[in-house]
């Protein structure tokens, strides 16, 4: 039976999705840009260098979206797996802290918060 890209929603609410055998990662980040292209925002991707604390070289490291709230840069990463470990959203963190407010990562579990990121469904991308 085909069943297509295979989203399911839980009882519970919970977003699960299932084994695409593709890259998710960028079937999930092309379906949040048209989410934040239908609501009107302008799509700006960020890719920087930054040698973290105890490394002698630079890396390049890229967030996947920014955007501007109050005159400050917000950061939104896009996490199809692995949500725990974002490199380059914490190395974004400490190269521009001035000038960042709110940080958000994009993500296929439930809605959380925790030290100072918003974990927001995939479903819920539409209302940033």
């Amino acid at each position: 039976m085909e069943r297509g890209i295979g989203w399911y929603v839980c009882s519970n609410g919970s977003l699960i999705i299932d084994d695409l055998g593709i890259n998710q990662g960028m079937i999930i980040e092309n379906m949040v840009a048209q989410m934040f292209r239908a609501n009107g925002h302008e799509l700006y991707f960020h890719e920087f260098e930054y040698c973290p604390e105890g490394n002698s070289v630079s890396k390049t490291y890229e967030i996947d979206f920014l955007t501007v709230r109050g005159k400050r840069l917000a950061p939104i990463e896009v996490k199809s797996s692995g949500y725990k470990s974002h490199k380059s959203f914490d190395y974004f963190k400490d190269k521009y802290q001035v000038k960042m407010n709110d940080r958000y990562i994009i993500y296929t579990k439930d809605l959380a918060f925790d030290d100072g990121v918003l974990y927001i469904p995939i479903y819920m991308a539409m209302f940033l």
